[in-house]
């Protein structure tokens, strides 16, 4: 089958599983399509089957998604990890916030499995309230897509915007400026008309924005029930780190919203997926991150190659099929544990780069303040 029929039968398949609403885990319907998948990227990928020659490893030998050699992030820095010809490519989003010049890319010749799958986990695991048309004022903590148009980021939030914002939603950062006013409005907004308002943005934007609101009298505003935020990027900035228990108490002083609906992301530009905390849904069970039917997280020992039990520390490894078009098995330099039927972020690796949006939020705000 040519590149081109062979890819949209997988996109097809993809797609499918991605619109389902019900996310119960399928594991033979995974193995086949990530087993299908890697034979795909093997073989219209030259340095990813490189890669994989070079570990004695290639399709015809393996017959568990386990065993799909996963590439570091670092990878896509050096190399270009697509599956299509260049002539192709239609975007390119850029990391952010490294501490190198050289920035890791990942070509997507197509946005509608990566748009698919992002909407798919926001409105199981940030708005699931939200149905038949039904939408909410967003608020977005970053940059706009013309501001930073190869930020996956911006644009996972411009898309959030396009499906879930009513007319009231918008951007509140502006030329590297959290702007204030704005923002402030729009949150005296839904405290006047008692309608839920949702908060999306850096991690570090949110510490600018609460930085901001102690100039204010009162300091605080007291949204109303079904407010919620999600926040993405980790809780070292530049300037300072701020645990996120400490992130998570202030937003409910400041602006009223329960620790229950202050979500974090996990994602990366590498990757065409995110993850998201449920304690939203299940407040009653330990918060974790849960993994969309379509990929698997993996907590691996470093030293020995194998996964760790329940509770252990290891690296996390993801299998991505929204990845289709570059390549899914990604060793990421973060550590993380098994907690239940998900996972928890517990940092980075000794000795891996810096990186990140809130890095680069913490960079861009802070510097506007001191300016």
């Amino acid at each position: 089958m040519s590149e081109p029929a062979e890819r949209s039968r997988l996109d097809k398949a993809l797609l499918t599983w991605m619109r389902e609403t019900d996310w119960a885990r399928d594991e033979e319907r995974f193995r086949k399509l990530a087993l299908e998948v890697f034979e795909f990227q093997f073989e219209h990928c030259p340095a990813y089957a490189r890669f994989c020659q070079a570990r004695g490893v290639s399709p015809e030998k393996i017959d568990a998604w386990e065993e799909i050699p996963p590439v570091p992030t670092g990878s896509f820095k050096e190399v270009r990890l697509a599956c299509f010809p260049e002539i192709r490519t239609r975007k390119i989003f850029r990391t952010s916030g490294t501490s190198s010049e050289r920035r890791g890319e990942l070509h997507l010749d197509s946005l509608e499995l990566y748009e698919t799958s992002l909407e798919a986990s926001l409105h199981h695991s940030v708005f699931p309230d939200l149905g038949d048309g039904k939408r909410m004022t967003l608020r977005t903590l970053a940059p706009d897509t013309r501001e930073a148009p190869d930020s996956s980021l911006s644009h996972m939030f411009q898309r959030a915007l396009e499906v879930f914002g009513d007319s009231s939603s918008g951007f509140d950062v502006l030329n590297g400026q959290l702007q204030v006013d704005t923002l402030f409005t729009a949150l005296d907004e839904a405290c006047r008309t008692r309608s839920p308002i949702a908060l999306c943005g850096t991690t570090f934007a949110f510490v600018h924005a609460l930085d901001a609101l102690e100039n204010r009298d009162p300091p605080r505003f007291d949204l109303p029930p079904g407010s919620r935020v999600m926040e993405t990027g980790g809780y070292k900035g530049r300037s300072r780190e701020v645990p996120r228990e400490d992130l998570v108490a202030q937003i409910g002083e400041r602006l009223g919203i329960q620790p229950s609906h202050v979500l974090n992301q996990y994602g990366m530009t590498e990757l065409g997926s995110q993850f998201y905390d449920t304690q939203f849904r299940q407040p009653e069970r330990p918060s974790r991150k849960i993994a969309p039917p379509w990929t698997r997280v993996r907590v691996v020992d470093p030293s020995r190659g194998v996964d760790c039990a329940e509770g252990e520390p290891g690296m996390i490894v993801i299998l991505d099929l929204a990845n289709v078009g570059s390549v899914s098995a990604i060793e990421t330099a973060d550590l993380g544990r098994q907690v239940e039927d998900g996972f928890e972020i517990l940092g980075r690796q000794a000795g891996a780069e810096e990186r990140g949006c809130s890095i680069a939020a913490d960079l861009m705000l802070g510097a506007m303040e001191r300016s």
